[in-house]
């Protein structure tokens, strides 16, 4: 008698084991595994910076939003994925993505100094350093801020360049100050605290774009310097790198991440077309 109840009991286990593994088959077939780390198999998690508008911040409601958002969770939408956005410290962005507990890092990150840190997408922003003017200053041009006062903030990719590769630049000026944040600067232009503010080109759009009167304000065509933004991923995710990718090069091709960008202010001009 107690053979036959182990066999039975042994039939039970294997015929739950294959259920389980079909199950599993067919889950991967309707939905897709976004991820090699053990997160649950149908939800892409991005890690990304909450205090970074327009790509990634947290609105009024206090809901996660922004353009690389944006851009993620439409992925997840024509993967049939779940999309979970994972405000992370940036400082341990590479634990968090090292250990599982995000799929990704997409908020306006530069691949310029890291392109052997990690896995990348294509490079889908050209995040273009610029100054922006108010549009009755006379100032038309970069050789125009010779012995002006121009801002920008601290710990910036700006401030980086006026202070390295470009510091002829800033060697012109009659001072570079540092600034807490973007929303200062704009306030000081405002006002005539300073000629010019030296930020990202994508953020520099957003602000303009929310701003009364967007005519008040003019970005200088002549760049300071400019990098690129992609998706880092971790080393060995190659298949998810490669759906995503698919993915986003598809949004391009119908118009859908031009309409992401427009959304937030951002113009054609700063997309890199697959």
């Amino acid at each position: 008698m107690k053979r036959k109840i182990g066999f039975i009991l042994a039939l039970v286990l294997v015929s739950l084991l294959v259920v389980g593994t079909a199950s599993a088959g067919l889950f991967d077939f309707l939905g897709g595994s976004p991820s090699s780390s053990g997160n649950d198999n149908s939800t892409f998690i991005v890690g990304f910076d909450a205090e970074f508008p327009p790509y990634g911040y947290q609105d009024d409601n206090g809901s996660y939003t922004g353009f690389d958002l944006d851009l993620a969770k439409e992925v997840c939408e024509r993967n049939n994925w779940t999309f979970k956005a994972q405000p992370i410290d940036w400082d341990a962005k590479d634990a968090e993505l090292d250990s599982g507990s995000i799929d990704c890092i997409w908020n306006g990150f530069t691949i310029d100094g890291r392109e052997n840190d990690y896995l990348w997408s294509n490079p889908y922003f050209d995040n273009k350093q610029i100054f922006v003017v108010k549009s009755d200053s006379g100032i038309n041009s970069i050789a125009d801020l010779k012995g002006k006062t121009v801002e920008t903030q601290k710990d910036s990719s700006a401030l980086a360049a006026l202070e390295g590769d470009n510091k002829t630049i800033a060697s012109t000026f009659a001072t570079l100050n540092q600034v807490a944040d973007y929303n200062t600067a704009f306030m000081d232009l405002e006002s005539g605290a300073c000629d010019a503010v030296a930020m990202d080109i994508g953020v520099a759009e957003y602000d303009i774009s929310k701003k009364n009167d967007t005519n008040a304000y003019s970005i200088l065509e002549e760049a300071i310097t400019t990098e690129k933004y992609g998706i880092g991923f971790k080393k060995g995710n190659d298949a998810l790198k490669d759906q995503v990718q698919s993915t986003l090069d598809e949004m391009f091709k119908d118009g859908t991440v031009l309409k992401i960008a427009q959304k937030y202010g951002i113009s054609e001009d700063a997309l890199i077309q697959p």
